[in-house]
């Protein structure tokens, strides 16, 4: 088995969570780093030794070694990173979500949708967290076809990154692009049925408000609620808080239908548990019939080496052993470039209705 060369661009707080996890996995490496950020290219070194250290995406993408990309710079970069890519050498690509990080980019990014001759993997890693997976995998049987979904994230306030660059919506998109494209795709996936109407009510409520970089106060928001419609008649919802980092489970997600309710309980990053409160929670899985009633609870516990690799409950690595293996036979993608469009354009409908009061129609885009 030959060995698969990894080029990264961008190698911060995220970016290192993906070298931690390449690391694990069997004839696989690291070939080279681009990092602008002195301090974060430091820090890579330390996790892939042997990674060589470019001083720009040209001077990366000319190493002749590389079999594939990963791009993990922050979100506003991704559609010109990605068109760099396509003009210089389009190989096998996992690119960190969002995919973008507003209505102006969608057209560029439609045109790489059609034209990108090599495989693209969209990093929407929570779907491959154990507890998601497997409420992914028996949804259909424990509630007779989705009817209702809820996804419920209480968690910590964003974390710091180089150049406080999630500070800020233009950056980042705003929050319900940033954080919770994740769960749109989620919503999509689960109903297998696409978004026809979006409602929400969001705001920053509590966290940054203090803050203040080079003058200007983030506008990021930190709580909201997102109410999805889709053409098959079901509905889900987004309930965010991002200052209830006290809670035993950060993600619980409920997916209801005729037959009964099936739930996944995550739990955050292992590093954020209370050392008092002894080990970590393990994930779960509930499933609730309503004929014969009564709830069954299935612990669904993740490999220790794959949870000690980063903050996703072991969701990057197995994510990575995906993306290799379509690298090695020339597959597809299970996260495809439109998977992660459409999530960002339920993200960007989101922002829309908060900020408007509206309900925005999709069916128009």
């Amino acid at each position: 088995m030959r060995t698969i060369n990894y080029g990264i661009i961008g190698c911060g707080m995220m970016g290192q969570e993906h070298l931690r996890n390449i690391a694990l996995l069997p004839e696989t490496r690291v070939a080279a780093i681009y990092e602008p950020d002195a301090e974060q290219a430091q820090r890579s070194l330390a996790i892939a030794p042997d990674a060589e250290i470019v001083s720009s995406v040209a001077a990366l993408l000319a190493i002749e070694t590389l079999d594939c990309l990963l791009v993990a710079a922050p979100n506003h970069l991704h559609v010109d990173l990605f068109e760099e890519i396509a003009r210089t050498r389009p190989l096998p690509l996992l690119i960190e979500k969002p995919l973008f990080t507003s209505s102006e980019q969608v057209d560029r990014l439609r045109q790489l949708e059609a034209s990108y001759p090599a495989p693209v993997w969209v990093a929407m890693e929570y779907r491959y967290m154990p507890p998601i997976q497997k409420l992914i995998d028996e949804a259909k049987d424990a509630t007779g076809g989705i009817t209702m979904l809820t996804i419920r994230e209480h968690r910590f306030p964003f974390l710091p990154k180089v150049g406080d660059w999630n500070r800020f919506n233009r950056n980042t998109g705003g929050t319900f692009v940033e954080k919770c494209c994740h769960f749109f795709d989620l919503m999509r996936l689960l109903m297998q049925s696409e978004p026809v109407r979006v409602m929400a009510s969001a705001g920053q409520d509590v966290n940054h408000l203090d803050e203040v970089y080079n003058g200007e106060t983030p506008d990021i928001w930190d709580a909201g609620f997102v109410i999805v419609e889709f053409e098959n008649g079901t509905r889900a919802m987004l309930e965010l808080c991002m200052y209830a980092e006290g809670s035993r489970y950060q993600e619980e997600i409920t997916a209801v239908g005729p037959k009964g309710k099936i739930e996944a309980k995550v739990p955050g990053p292992g590093r954020f548990w209370p050392e008092h409160l002894g080990a970590a929670p393990v994930p779960q899985v509930i499933v609730s019939p309503r004929n014969p009633p009564g709830p069954v609870t299935i612990d669904v516990p993740v490999d220790a080496t794959a949870l000690a690799a980063g903050d996703h409950n072991g969701s990057t690595l197995y994510q990575h052993q995906k993306f290799v293996e379509v690298v090695r036979q020339s597959g597809v993608p299970e996260v495809t470039l439109e998977c992660g469009r459409k999530a960002v354009e339920m993200g960007l409908a989101a922002q829309l209705s908060a900020t408007t009061g509206q309900t925005v129609d999709l069916t128009s885009h």
